[in-house]
C-alpha cells in the first residue's frame, strides 16, 4: 500500500509550498524593524537638515513634508522588507512652553515597533516619529 501524499492543504503552516516558496508570517531578524537603528537614522536626518534653520511659519509646512519624506526614504534603504513605514514630523516655535505628544496603535508587538527623536535649537523644536508595521 502506498503512503498518502501531503497536499498543500495538509502541509503544516510555514512549510514550503509545491512551488518551493514559503510564506513567512514573521520577518527575518536582519529585516526586523529595530528601534535603535531607526532612532539613529532619524537623529542624523534631523541634525543634518535642521542645524541652522530658524523658525519661519511660512516655511514650516514644506520643511515637515521634506523631512518626513527624507526619513521614510532613508528607512527604506535600511532593508526593512515588507514593512509599511509611517513617518510623522511636528515642528514648533521654541517659546519655552511645554508640549505633550502621544500615539496609540493596535499592532503586533512581536513584529511592529516605532522610534522617535527630538531636535531643538534656539528658535524651534522638532519631534519625528517613525512607525514600522509588518505587512502580512
Amino acid at each position: 500500500m502506498a503512503e498518502p501524499r501531503l497536499t498543500s492543504a495538509s502541509k503544516p503552516p510555514g512549510s514550503a509550498s509545491s512551488s518551493g516558496r514559503a510564506y513567512s508570517l514573521r520577518p527575518a531578524f536582519r529585516h526586523k524593524f529595530r528601534s535603535p537603528v531607526v532612532k539613529e537614522c532619524i537623529h542624523e536626518v534631523l541634525k543634518e537638515e535642521l542645524a541652522g534653520v530658524q523658525y519661519n511659519p511660512e516655511e514650516i509646512p514644506s520643511i515637515t513634508k521634506f523631512l518626513s519624506e527624507k526619513i521614510r526614504n532613508a528607512l527604506k534603504e535600511k532593508g526593512f522588507l515588507r514593512y509599511k513605514i509611517v513617518v510623522q514630523v511636528v515642528i514648533g516655535e521654541q517659546r519655552g512652553e511645554g508640549v505633550n505628544m502621544a500615539a496609540r496603535c493596535f499592532w503586533d508587538a512581536d513584529t511592529d515597533s516605532y522610534a522617535q527623536d527630538v531636535f531643538m535649537n534656539d528658535s524651534l523644536f522638532c519631534v519625528a516619529a517613525a512607525f514600522g508595521c509588518f505587512y502580512y
